[in-house]
């Protein structure tokens, strides 16, 4: 990684890395079970459209009481691939035309441009590997969003303990840097 990658520069390619596993759910995969114990596969996806469904929004301004409950329920529909990659082009684009000192609207209150970046971010990393686990596919993800979210989230996740965010953090024995943000945020490597 570099010193010039920010999470605005990485979530391109964990948009990518999670929607080449989108692509890859297999016809019968959608009703698996995933790491995250409330979630199938298309739970799973449909939590991600709605965050990126609701970026566009929150990035150009708009407050959580402006975007109202359009995002609430099933925004997937009889074809959760296509739902996918127009939610997500749609986010890359907005993230792509919105400043840098940019202020968003969140549930909690105001924040950072780049703080909202850190937590789509993380969001999108961890998601990728139980979308992976649940789907059945390839579960490793990219080492330099790895490192940045666990530099983030090592940081982050004390502090959101205790919220309905996070399971607690599990024991991991492993040196491996994705096993050890995976147990951070309270999966089984």
């Amino acid at each position: 990684m570099t010193a010039q990658e920010s999470a605005r520069s990485l979530i391109p390619r964990a948009a990518r890395d999670f929607g080449s596993r989108v692509h890859d759910v297999p016809p019968d995969g959608w009703d698996a079970p995933t790491p995250c114990t409330e979630w199938c596969v298309r739970d799973l996806l449909n939590h991600l459209v709605g965050e990126h469904l609701w970026a566009p929004h929150l990035l150009r301004g708009e407050t959580v009481e402006q975007v109202g409950d359009r995002y609430d329920g099933d925004v997937l529909g009889a074809e959760p691939v296509a739902a996918w990659d127009a939610a997500i082009a749609a986010s890359l684009a907005a993230w792509e035309e919105t400043p840098d000192d940019a202020m968003v609207h969140l549930s909690f209150g105001d924040t950072s441009v780049d703080e909202y970046a850190e937590q789509m971010l993380t969001d999108l990393a961890v998601h990728a590997w139980d979308l992976a686990r649940g789907a059945g596919l390839e579960a490793r993800l990219d080492p330099d969003v790895v490192r940045h979210v666990w530099g983030y989230a090592s940081v982050r996740v004390p502090e959101w303990q205790g919220s309905s965010m996070l399971a607690p953090p599990v024991r991991t024995q492993s040196d491996d840097l994705q096993d050890q943000l995976i147990a951070l945020v309270g999966r089984h490597p």
